[in-house]
């Protein structure tokens, strides 16, 4: 596995960590709930801490990019599953095209490792 792989599992790990971080952070109650409010604290940590390692060889505005994109949409599934929170039609056209904006940059640019 070629560094670059090893920096998309990182992404991965950072996006995850991410989702897990914005789910308990609702669940925290405002910082009222102990657990889930530890739990938010360190999905965070561990978010930032995978996204540096991630760093080291995807340039940060692709990064970010993907991060951002990919955690919307996830984020949205798991707010719709756990928080029965529902999109209406202009959100899920809006997530389109964020997840088109990610294929574009992942396939076309020079700017994303291949």
């Amino acid at each position: 596995m070629n560094f670059s792989n090893v920096s998309y599992l990182y992404l991965t790990a950072a996006i995850i960590s991410e989702v897990i971080g914005t789910s308990a952070l609702k669940a925290s109650n405002e910082f009222t709930r102990l657990v889930p409010t530890l739990i938010m604290l360190t999905a965070f940590l561990s978010a930032f801490y995978f996204l540096t390692l991630t760093l080291r060889t995807i340039p940060v505005g692709v990064a970010y990019a993907i991060w951002s994109g990919v955690g919307i949409v996830l984020i949205s599934v798991v707010s719709r599953v756990l928080f029965g929170q529902k999109l209406d039609p202009p959100a899920l056209i809006g997530m389109g095209m964020i997840v088109a904006g990610v294929l574009v940059i992942n396939l076309f640019s020079r700017s994303s490792p291949h």
